[in-house]
């Protein structure tokens, strides 16, 4: 991996890599890191989210997932951390990150670990160059429609109306889980009024595995086989399962809620995925990077399992 102000930092910079995998080189899957926050609004820390996540998967990396039954590691590669400026005009770190993204989308499968959410506008610019407009799956506790935010043009509360109002996403494809923050009527509803679909976290209290199902195939019939992005704000779960993130929001989704949604939605055409807003210093015991990297291990296992079927 290069060393230079536009490549990739070697691994001594950052320890460990995702499941202990080998650096990326000809493998289907690859991981990458985007630690950058400077585009936060609240709390900052979410550019020490790769290094969190990396180290708590090594829990993982010894043996197949419980539900898909198989392992990613011999098919992963790990591509180290972009190495970005945090002060620089965010226009130019987000064209930085879609080249460096765009590059790897179009050699493997990738998962990029944040970071704060204004990246993923980058990563949906460099998947829609390769898949052209794409159905999204956003999970948040935040609708991130706001057509500025804190008198930022944007920012990581932007980048979903961005990505809508350029084109990168088909709107009536476009779906919002776990939404429950304040906000203004029209930016919480937008989503819907352009014709996609919000599964705000009220309307999955009390809802679980079997439970959840009936709002699981709304998703699927929706998306059906169109060209998927999936980003995952880890405050979409509850303070009390992920407390280290920036903008945390009582009310939240259960562990084991995201990562039955996660599960369920292997069958669809996803093309990549990121996870996001990971701040370990706000953390306890490690709650949310573990939640983090078992979210990420279900996301890769769902998506060998279907490949090792086809």
């Amino acid at each position: 991996m290069a060393d230079d102000w536009t490549g990739h930092f070697p691994f001594a910079h950052h320890g460990a890599r995702f499941l202990s995998v080998p650096a990326l080189d000809t493998q289907a899957f690859g991981v990458c890191g985007i630690p950058f926050d400077g585009a936060v609004t609240n709390r900052p820390g979410a550019r020490f989210g790769p290094g969190a996540i990396r180290l708590a998967s090594h829990m993982l990396c010894d043996g197949g997932h419980p539900y898909f039954n198989v392992s990613p590691f011999s098919v992963l590669g790990d591509a180290g951390d972009m190495r970005l400026p945090n002060a620089s005009p965010l226009a130019a770190v987000r064209e930085q990150i879609e080249q460096h993204a765009h590059a790897l989308m179009s050699r493997h499968h990738m998962v990029f670990l944040g970071g704060d959410h204004s990246v993923t506008l980058a990563l949906l610019r460099a998947a829609h160059r390769l898949h052209g407009p794409l159905a999204l799956v956003h999970f948040d506790a935040h609708c991130d429609t706001w057509t500025s935010h804190f008198g930022e043009p944007s920012g990581h509360g932007t980048w979903t109306y961005e990505a809508i109002a350029e084109g990168l996403v088909d709107p009536q494809a476009v779906v919002q889980i776990g939404i429950r923050s304040s906000g203004d009527t029209q930016a919480r509803n937008y989503v819907a009024d352009q014709g996609g679909l919000i599964i705000d976290a009220r309307m999955q209290r009390g809802k679980d595995g079997d439970s959840l199902q009936p709002l699981i195939d709304q998703v699927v019939g929706r998306i059906g086989d169109i060209p998927c992005y999936m980003t995952l704000d880890i405050d979409c779960l509850d303070p009390a399962f992920a407390p280290g993130t920036g903008t945390p929001e009582p009310g939240g989704l259960s562990s084991s809620q995201l990562l039955t949604w996660i599960e369920e939605l292997s069958v669809l055409n996803t093309v990549a995925m990121d996870c996001v807003e990971v701040a370990p210093a706000y953390d306890h015991a490690q709650l949310t990077s573990h939640a983090a990297a078992t979210a990420v291990w279900t996301y890769l296992s769902g998506q060998v399992a279907k490949q090792q079927a086809d």
